[in-house]
């Protein structure tokens, strides 16, 4: 996405002298990917360079490095009642993986608290992705102010140092990480680097940072790095993180309502490709795709089947995150907050008879909304605190002894009576 943004005051050519403040020559930092050869952006402390530490780096009192049950060696389908893991903690510590690969990494945070006081999480490793099940607030970072809310998904690209500040009383996030930069398609974009008119997601509908007066402030604030597959190290600054009077560049944090993903419809079911938002890596060779459900018209189609097909990626394990329980394909099992994980080793379908109760749903507009990942080329297993609250029946829940008797929808009829 080539979605220049520029913010504060910045000497016009880069890598020149500047003064924010009389007399103290402000330093500038470059914050890059893909060794200077991916998107960046361009950073001005008014006073010191963010390389400075007072206290010798030390492990912190927490991490997120994943633990395995011993089930996540046997191949199986999983169903997560994410709505049962409980909420506290703060914003910092409370996220919990719950599927990850050597790639990617997916986890639930649902705190009741922001991130402690002057206390500041670097993501060292990978970029994140937060999609807001619920709650709101503002992801304060030397690029700015960002408000969220419910429905959005934040973007924070990996490096950027920041904090999270809860407005409501609680929240629910969905975390994607990923070692790639997470970025809308790129073949939603034309030569020139804007969006097709074709495209269902439009790049100026970002909501970017507003950036405050920079903090000149001297002190000990404790950074929190995440690093080497989820351990965690405490450093200590010198001067407040917060100390940038201008940027730009195309590398920064920014909000993505879903409802800004403009939904394709077409006569007939469509592969969940039309549905993509974001996509980490070199599609379909490596990283994921991340899809929208968002509600939009059934096919209409006058024998139209809304419900997908039996499918098996075999390049690809799906996850899918629900964020009600209205999509046809799971009726009967989901509620808000299941996440599904099929391994691409096993094919999987809809339950029961959601593709003859779907019919009834022709040309309808549906009130689905549901996020949904494939990898590619990448195994993902599943975490112990997924585990512990899966759905222990997933796995046979498309046993057709168990929908034999199941009674047909209110308002279902068969084309054929």
């Amino acid at each position: 996405m080539a979605m220049i943004v520029k913010k504060g005051n910045l000497p016009a050519t880069p890598h020149t002298e500047f003064y924010a403040i009389p007399d103290v020559l402000a330093l500038e930092e470059i914050h890059g990917s893909y060794g200077f050869s991916g998107p960046w952006s361009r950073k001005l402390h008014v006073r010191y360079y963010p390389t400075e530490q007072v206290k010798t780096p030390a492990k912190a009192d927490f991490h997120f490095v994943p633990e395995t049950p011993p089930e996540a060696d046997i191949v199986q389908p999983f169903h997560i009642f994410t709505a049962e893991l409980p909420t506290g903690g703060d914003a910092l510590r409370a996220r919990k993986p719950i599927v990850y690969g050597p790639r990617t990494t997916m986890a639930i945070c649902k705190p009741d608290k922001g991130f402690p006081e002057n206390a500041f999480f670097r993501n060292g490793e990978m970029h994140e992705l937060y999609f807001v099940q619920a709650g709101e607030g503002i992801v304060h970072s030397e690029y700015g102010r960002l408000p969220f809310r419910k429905d959005v998904y934040i973007n924070i690209p990996k490096g950027t140092t920041y904090r999270i500040e809860l407005v409501s009383k609680s929240a629910w996030f969905l975390i994607t990480e990923s070692i790639f930069p997470i970025i809308f398609a790129p073949h939603y974009f034309n030569k020139g680097g804007q969006a097709t008119l074709m495209s269902p997601v439009v790049e100026t509908e970002i909501e970017t940072p507003e950036l405050p007066e920079p903090i000149d402030t001297r002190g000990q604030f404790p950074v929190f790095v995440k690093h080497g597959g989820g351990k965690v190290t405490r450093i200590t600054m010198g001067h407040h993180p917060f100390d940038v009077c201008g940027w730009e560049g195309a590398l920064y944090p920014f909000v993505f309502d879903v409802k800004s993903h403009h939904g394709i419809a077409r006569e007939i079911h469509t592969a969940p490709p039309v549905h993509q938002t974001f996509q980490a890596g070199n599609v379909p060779n490596s990283g994921f795709s991340l899809c929208s459900f968002v509600p939009q018209m059934e096919g209409w189609h006058p024998k139209e089947i809304p419900a997908p097909y039996a499918h098996y990626n075999v390049d690809s394990d799906e996850c899918m995150f629900f964020c009600n329980a209205t999509y046809g394909a799971r009726k009967g099992v989901i509620q808000p907050g299941s996440f599904t994980f099929h391994p691409g080793a096993t094919p999987h379908s809809p339950q029961g008879h959601a593709a003859r109760n779907s019919m009834a749903a022709r040309g309808k507009l549906s009130t689905r909304l549901a996020v949904m990942l494939d990898t590619y080329f990448e195994s993902l297993k599943i975490t112990t605190v997924g585990y512990q609250y899966r759905d222990k029946e997933y796995t046979l829940s498309w046993d057709a002894a168990r929908w034999e008797d199941a009674p047909k929808p209110n308002g279902w009829e068969s084309p054929a009576e």
